[in-house]
């Protein structure tokens, strides 16, 4: 009986903390807009160069590998045709994962970029 009642407790506890977590983490961060901009400046300001130039650079071995080393050997052209394979998943994902970021950023108004742009009218006839 106590053992379920204590059950109950540290669930409820839980339930509470995870609750207050998100306000507690907002009101360190100077705000939720804030620590969202910041957290979608990083992965796109610094994480997805980063794997970009990563997933070039294991490109640019697969094509070695594959065209200067592998050149009889066929499991060597093999590996680097898997490489280049990978590179280019790597580039298709970090692509995707930068627009979601900046899709959710957007849709949910913490975007930067809301500008109104200037949208073509028709011209009128008054003289």
């Amino acid at each position: 009986m106590i053992m379920q009642s204590m059950k109950k407790i540290s669930i409820y506890t839980l339930a509470l903390a995870l609750m207050v977590l998100p306000g507690v983490a907002a009101a360190q961060f100077g705000g939720i807009n804030d620590f969202v901009d910041d957290i979608s400046s990083f992965i796109n300001g610094t994480l997805i160069p980063l794997v970009f130039a990563f997933a070039l650079l294991v490109f640019i071995y697969g094509i070695f590998k594959y065209f200067i080393l592998g050149g009889g050997d066929e499991d060597s052209r093999e590996e680097g045709k898997k490489l280049m394979v990978y590179a280019i998943v790597g580039f298709v994902i970090m692509v995707s994962v930068f627009g979601i970021v900046n899709l959710i950023a957007g849709g949910l108004g913490f975007s930067d970029d809301q500008d109104i742009q200037n949208i073509p009218n028709v011209p009128s006839n008054n003289r």
